[in-house]
């Protein structure tokens, strides 16, 4: 088998597991079993990664899963409506976005907030100021309103 033929056999699991909470339980369990990983590998490593992360922050992961059964994973910042969601202290967004609104946060919030998600590897490309914008979006849709 050639190696272009090993690489496209290279399965790729996109999963949102809280940090250091890994456990073979759904979904990573019947994620990376039906795949032939051993789960519990992945959860020892996982949770050793994001030891110091504070425990229960949603953590997008993704894995690469090889033809040979081994796996390399990736770990990204939390998603950028748990942050919104922590700085203006509310628990779930609005149920009709542009009509309600759940809180407020400061524009100084959303700015740290950016920089935070520029650091991901897809957005280091992308000027802080449209990773912002991306960011004042997210409020927008969660009901929270940007306060200067």
């Amino acid at each position: 088998m050639s190696k272009a033929a090993a690489k496209a056999k290279a399965q790729i699991v996109r999963l949102l597991i809280p940090a250091g909470k890994a456990a073979p339980t759904p979904p990573v369990g019947p994620a990376l079993g039906a795949r032939g990983v051993k789960s519990m590998d992945f959860c020892k490593e996982f949770n050793a990664r994001t030891a110091h992360v504070e425990p229960g922050v949603p953590t997008p992961t993704l894995i690469t899963v090889q033809p040979d059964r081994s796996f390399t994973f990736v770990t990204k910042s939390p998603p950028a409506s748990y942050f919104l969601k922590k700085a203006a202290g509310i628990e779930k967004g609005a149920g009709k976005p542009g009509h309600e609104i759940t809180g407020t946060i400061s524009l100084k919030h959303v700015y740290e907030i950016a920089k935070i998600k520029s650091s991901d590897e897809h957005m280091k490309h992308l000027p802080l100021e449209s990773v912002t914008r991306m960011i004042v979006g997210s409020a927008r849709s969660l009901g929270i309103q940007v306060v200067p």
